[in-house]
C-alpha cells in the first residue's frame, strides 16, 4: 500500500487494524438496517389514514416515515462506502487518491478508514 513521502510504510499490524474497524463498523451497520427496515416496515403498514387518526396523528406517521427513510438512506451510503474500501484494500488501491491519484496520507486513512481523497482534493471537492 502506498504512503506520503517520509511516512513509515504500513505493517501488517496497522493494516490488520484498518480492516478489523471497517469489519466491525459494517457488521453494526447492517444491525442497524435490519432494525430501521424493521421499524419503517411496521410504519408502512399502518397507513395512519384509518379512522380514528386525526391529521396531527398522521402527520406524525409520515414524518417518521420520512425520518426512518433518510436514516437508512445515510447508512446505505456509508455502508457502500465501506464496501468500496475493502474493495480497495483487495485490489490494491487502497490509500491512493481517486482524483489525483497520489497518495492519501496513512494518518488520513487510519483516522477516515472509508476514505477515497486525499486532503486537498477533499477540500477542493467541499468548496464545490
Amino acid at each position: 500500500m502506498v504512503v506520503k513521502d517520509g511516512e513509515q510504510p504500513w505493517t501488517q499490524a496497522e493494516l490488520d487494524e484498518v480492516l478489523v474497524d471497517l469489519h466491525e463498523h459494517r457488521d453494526r451497520l447492517v444491525e442497524i438496517m435490519e432494525e430501521q427496515e424493521r421499524d419503517l416496515s411496521l410504519l408502512m403498514r399502518d397507513p395512519g389514514d384509518g379512522a380514528g387518526n386525526d391529521q396531527a396523528d398522521v402527520g406524525a406517521t409520515n414524518f417518521e416515515r420520512d425520518h426512518e427513510l433518510t436514516l437508512m438512506s445515510g447508512e446505505r451510503g456509508m455502508l457502500e462506502q465501506i464496501d468500496r474500501a475493502l474493495s480497495r484494500i483487495g485490489d490494491g488501491t487502497y490509500g491512493v487518491c481517486e482524483s489525483c491519484a497520489q497518495p492519501i496520507g496513512k494518518m488520513r486513512v487510519m483516522a477516515f478508514p472509508r476514505a477515497t481523497l486525499c486532503l486537498s482534493c477533499k477540500q477542493r471537492e467541499e468548496r464545490r
